[in-house]
């Protein structure tokens, strides 16, 4: 069984997250399309990179990025739970 383990970016916000996932099966499940492009962004940043193509990189970093804003657009909406 794997521990989900809550990220640094969202650590203040861990209580309300929780709550989000709860409500939302819409942010549910964009929290953990973000836990695993930011496990799988790690992973690749800290291998030997040399045969991974440098816009495939990219298009992950886009992705969590983009994840990351989505996040941080529905922990503002809901300001308090």
């Amino acid at each position: 069984m794997t521990t989900q383990r809550p990220y640094r970016k969202f650590m203040p916000q861990q209580k309300k997250i929780e709550e989000l996932e709860k409500n939302s099966p819409r942010f549910k499940r964009v929290y953990t399309e973000y836990e695993l492009m930011s496990d799988q962004l790690w992973d690749l940043e800290n291998t030997d990179t040399t045969n991974i193509p440098d816009d495939f990189m990219e298009a992950i970093k886009l992705q969590t990025e983009y994840l990351e804003e989505e996040i941080d657009d529905w922990l503002l909406d809901n300001p308090v739970l």
